[in-house]
């Protein structure tokens, strides 16, 4: 396979990964929370956030769907929806979010290191841009540091995944939490795949835009043959 197009694959699928992380990013469904049902034909509460918001929705329960020590939900059930931004970047106040105080360092921790990876994804993009729309044998040159921003980008939406997590699992844990159930939605498996195809794609843009090694143990790479995709 000739270098440029690997090189054409690498950006699709750099493309894909970075459509991935942005909605990942703007969506409020990285995790569902949801506390139990202790009686039938009531209104119970389930909530879904994400980096930015939490919405909480009221969720009627019928009797030909309630089962003793059920959770409330599932989300998608009608019901009314109320959404607020966290205050992270408020100073002097302490995050008051799903009714007890969380550590507000986990949110804005989360929050900042994925918008480190949209910026390193802007990075690498332009060194895109500038190798595609270079000439000579040089254009190639920028390839490695996009390789190394896409692969700093996917490492950044690593850390905000596990921060996320971690964020979740405190909160369940807390004895002043009403939440007994939680799963991850699918804003956090868009992160998931932004993480894989950014990290492991930027490695593999970077090792091919590599000099091309000699084939045998006696040249140099002076002496190596050109590459084909030059």
């Amino acid at each position: 396979m000739h270098k440029n197009t690997k090189i054409k694959i690498a950006i699709f699928v750099l493309l894909v990964g970075m459509a991935c992380m942005f909605t990942a990013v703007v969506t409020d469904h990285w995790a569902v929370l949801s506390p139990q049902v202790h009686k039938v034909n009531e209104t119970c509460e389930a909530a879904h956030f994400g980096l930015w918001r939490l919405c909480k929705k009221h969720i009627y329960i019928h009797s030909e769907n309630f089962r003793e020590g059920q959770s409330c939900g599932p989300i998608s059930l009608p019901g009314e929806e109320n959404c607020t931004y966290f205050r992270h970047f408020t100073p002097g106040q302490d995050a008051e979010i799903f009714e007890y105080k969380t550590q507000k360092e986990y949110n804005i921790s989360a929050a900042a290191i994925s918008i480190f990876s949209l910026i390193f994804s802007i990075l690498g993009s332009l060194c895109l841009l500038g190798s595609c729309t270079g000439k000579g044998k040089g254009r190639h040159y920028l390839l490695k540091p996009a390789g190394m921003f896409f692969a700093f980008a996917g490492l950044c939406a690593f850390i905000s995944l596990e921060v996320m997590r971690q964020s979740v699992k405190r909160m369940i844990e807390s004895e002043d939490t009403v939440w007994i159930k939680y799963y991850y939605s699918w804003s956090f498996a868009c992160a998931c795949s932004g993480f894989v195809l950014l990290f492991l794609t930027g490695i593999a843009l970077l090792i091919i835009s590599m000099p091309q090694m000699p084939r045998n143990p006696w040249e140099t790479c002076m002496d190596a043959e050109p590459e084909q995709g030059e």
